[in-house]
């Protein structure tokens, strides 16, 4: 996939394509559906399949003190959008100038001059130019004027559950993590450097692994049973979210304790995929009763992964007998 940040990058090919507009924070259910319908238009259309995205986030602009935590910085969600079969992603950096510009002149001078596109595919709740005076009904209006389809994609939901980035980041907030990987397609994560702690989980309780501070949205603090990834190995682990409160009150820190692993950790990075909530994290009286609590924690982090390859299995086997008939 293509990465362009200049449109003039654009114009130079005068190919037309068929692009989905929006943030794309988490890249889940909705936004898959979108750029894969790109996806299938270029092919009916000969055209190039595109993405436009803006960064920062545009209330990083023009609203910091609502600013989002972010679900995906942008490597991540390039990642991602590629991974959906996008062959071009124009990420616009949000200035205040940008901002100033009205819906109808950004339509022109990006979606039609810019971009040349053939089809432009949006959320139904689509917002954008100037003070979001711009919706799908002036896209509706604007299309065969300009020369291009409009798709408009409907509302998904998973379980009665709209699908959406602002849904996510509540669910993760309320330590929800099992839904919010539903309505992503998949287990959230948190990826960064790994950087030495304080030292008393080694000399207390148990060595962890942990993640340096990175500014996306993390769970609600609590204990959680995850998959820690270490290169290209994924281990089974058990990860406290929180402040430490029985060694006093730390920064937020978030720390895996590998189950399955014994030896040495060269790897410099680490992502921490979060399955299902275990409790609240908690004080407790001494390191001994904390310790206790931990290999509780584990066992039951360990039935988590036996349930889950059992009914995987059952799943499997399922569909291959299905497939037999």
């Amino acid at each position: 996939m293509r990465i362009i940040r200049n449109l003039r990058e654009v114009e130079a090919t005068h190919r037309s394509v068929s692009v989905a507009i929006g943030n794309f924070d988490g890249v889940h259910l909705a936004h898959q559906r979108l750029l894969q319908n790109v996806v299938q238009a270029a092919r009916t259309l000969g055209s190039v399949a595109a993405a436009l995205t803006f960064e920062p986030h545009p209330a990083v602009v023009l609203a910091p003190e609502r600013a989002p935590r972010l679900l995906t910085p942008l490597e991540v969600k390039a990642r991602l959008i590629e991974q959906q079969g996008i062959e071009l992603l124009v990420v616009l950096p949000f200035t205040a100038a940008l901002s100033q510009v009205g819906p109808r002149e950004f339509v022109r001078q990006v979606l039609r001059e810019a971009l040349h596109a053939a089809s432009v595919h949006v959320g139904p709740n689509f917002r954008f130019g100037h003070r979001q005076a711009g919706d799908v009904t002036l896209l509706r209006e604007l299309a065969p004027e300009l020369g291009f389809r409009l798709e408009l994609l409907s509302e998904v939901e998973v379980r009665g559950e709209r699908v959406s980035s602002s849904r996510v980041r509540e669910l993760l907030s309320g330590g929800r993590v099992g839904l919010a990987g539903r309505l992503l397609g998949r287990p959230y994560s948190i990826r960064g450097a790994i950087v030495h702690g304080s030292g008393v989980g080694k000399k207390f309780t148990v060595p962890t692994l942990n993640l340096a501070p990175v500014d996306v949205q993390h769970p609600q603090d609590g204990v959680y049973v995850t998959c820690t990834r270490l290169g290209e190995v994924s281990y089974q682990s058990a990860t406290n979210v929180g402040h430490k409160p029985t060694f006093g009150e730390h920064r937020l820190t978030i720390e895996s304790y590998l189950l399955d692993f014994h030896g040495e950790v060269d790897a410099a990075e680490m992502e921490v995929e979060f399955l299902y909530r275990l409790r609240d994290e908690m004080k407790f009286p001494d390191p001994a009763a904390l310790k206790a609590q931990i290999q509780t924690d584990a066992r039951r982090s360990l039935k988590f992964f036996r349930l889950h390859s059992l009914l995987q299995r059952k799943r499997v086997s399922r569909v291959t007998l299905q497939a037999e008939r």
